[in-house]
């Protein structure tokens, strides 16, 4: 059984058992991760993840490129770039080579993480500006690369406490994003926050639920995608998404490697970025443990190293053809939750679709048309599946024992400080904010500090279950 938060005896999980009834079984002995699809629904599938991630791949250089000097025609370059990109990072992860790849169900895209140190890297140098983000970012990701057998051996420090604090989290912490889409991204619009926004997000919202609950077998597993269509076919008389995008842009173009320019090497750019890679190293770490809950394929030590090597390898490639670090999608997790595809498959073709939506900005331009209050009406739904899939998790945590309970409560209401209260850490030097504005990170770190503390330091081995690897081996004890 994968992934999708059920509740005994009720509705949700008897929807739930309907969905697992009608969904193409896997061959006998295959995991359903390996199962691949007919075409049709490989496409279709695919293109769901796309839609849902489109938004958090462009949003980045869409910021970085205007703050470090870029012109509307370069940036759009920047945008096109960081899809095709993400495109072979997920392809890296998904079906990999070697030792590469965590062959999991799993998204690749630009991190947001690195959008703050990356303008203070670019800004104030003029043309030098975007280089110098390129060459800090390669550097980065191959020392991320060559650490990566070192960092996936943190796993044994992640028992169900740990981990389902931080599914809850990466959860609560993307919910945010969805409301501001729901108001409409932009905060300095006009309309941000009007009733039209927020009224088109809720009837997203409202559509995408009762797609789920009527339809069935393949059309309930792309609800949300055919609620993105409905919804932006309602914007459209509503003057709220134009055909402009698609008037405008080309038919074809390639992110033609190195474009501006060699990159540049700076120590204290490689620095603030290397930084930036342990953060994006740790919160891939999380997702994909969340992610193998979520499949029922749970993510041992060599499934995290592989799955870090195609980040770090992905993020290094990245800056060749103009795109930025690449880390974990976290949204797609809730689409996987939700809608029971556990193909790596699917996301591959995905992944294929990104890149060709790089390769064709009037391609990209079509997938552009969904209005931000849509997405944020379907993000509802699939970000708060993966806060309900970390609740789950903890519910298997054995929270009546030890300091369980206290260890969740306290990294919990570390990882919300960035989300409540976003000027929190206002007055702390602009390098530790790198780690101090993620939830995830945050909240990641005191929960394994004080798991450790709480269930290892200065404790025999004990048999509860908090006291267990995801993959219900015992830890080694840390004395």
């Amino acid at each position: 059984m994968a992934a999708q938060p059920r509740f005994p005896k009720d509705a949700v999980a008897e929807a739930e058992e309907a969905v697992e009834e009608d969904a193409v079984a896997a061959p006998e002995g295959q995991h359903p991760v390996d199962e691949t699809l007919p075409p049709l629904k490989m496409f279709t599938s695919g293109l769901q993840h796309v839609a849902a991630m489109y938004a958090g791949v462009v949003a980045p250089p869409m910021i970085v490129g205007p703050a470090v000097g870029l012109s509307a025609k370069e940036t759009a370059f920047l945008m096109g770039a960081s899809l095709f990109t993400a495109g072979i990072a997920t392809l890296l992860q998904t079906l990999g080579f070697w030792k590469v790849g965590a062959r999991l169900p799993f998204v690749n895209g630009v991190s947001f993480a690195g959008v703050t140190p990356m303008i203070a890297i670019g800004k104030d140098r003029g043309a030098d500006g975007i280089t110098v983000i390129f060459g800090a970012i390669i550097v980065a990701s191959l020392l991320g690369f060559v650490l990566t057998p070192y960092f996936s051996k943190l796993v044994r420090f992640f028992p169900p406490v740990v981990t389902g604090t931080v599914i809850t989290l990466i959860g609560l912490s993307l919910l945010p994003v969805a409301f501001r889409w729901s108001q409409g991204g932009n905060s300095t619009a006009s309309d941000y926050g009007s009733m039209k926004n927020i009224g088109l997000a809720a009837l997203t919202l409202v559509i995408v639920l009762a797609l789920r609950k009527f339809l069935r077998g393949f059309l309930q597993q792309i609800a949300i995608l055919l609620g993105l269509v409905v919804g932006t076919v309602i914007a459209v008389p509503m003057g709220m998404t134009s055909l402009d995008a698609i008037k405008n842009a080309d038919v074809v173009g390639f992110p033609t490697p190195f474009h501006f320019g060699a990159p540049q090497f700076e120590i204290a750019a490689i620095v603030s970025m290397c930084i930036v890679m342990l953060v994006c190293m740790t919160e891939s770490t999380a997702d994909m443990l969340a992610l193998g809950k979520i499949v029922d394929r749970p993510a041992d030590e060599r499934t995290i190293e592989g799955g870090l090597r195609a980040d770090t390898l992905g993020s290094a490639i990245s800056p060749l053809f103009n795109g930025f670090m690449c880390s974990a999608f976290a949204q797609n997790i809730g689409l996987v939750a939700m809608t029971k595809v556990r193909s790596r498959f699917v996301v591959a073709a995905g992944g294929g679709i990104l890149i060709v939506l790089g390769l064709c900005p009037v391609a990209a331009s079509v997938i552009a048309l969904v209005p931000l209050p849509v997405l944020g009406g379907a993000g509802i739904v699939l970000f708060g599946s993966v806060a309900a899939s970390g609740i789950q998790t903890l519910a298997s945590a054995a929270l009546e024992k030890g300091e369980n309970a206290l260890i969740v409560a306290a990294s919990v209401g570390v990882g919300l400080i960035p989300i409540a209260a976003p000027e929190f850490y206002h007055a702390f030097p602009k390098d530790a904010l790198v780690v101090l504005d993620s939830g995830i990170s945050t909240g990641c770190i005191v929960a394994i500090v004080l798991n450790l503390a709480f269930n290892h330091l200065g404790r025999k081995r004990s048999s509860q279950s908090s006291a267990t690897t995801p993959t219900g081996h015992e830890a080694v004890a840390v004395h």
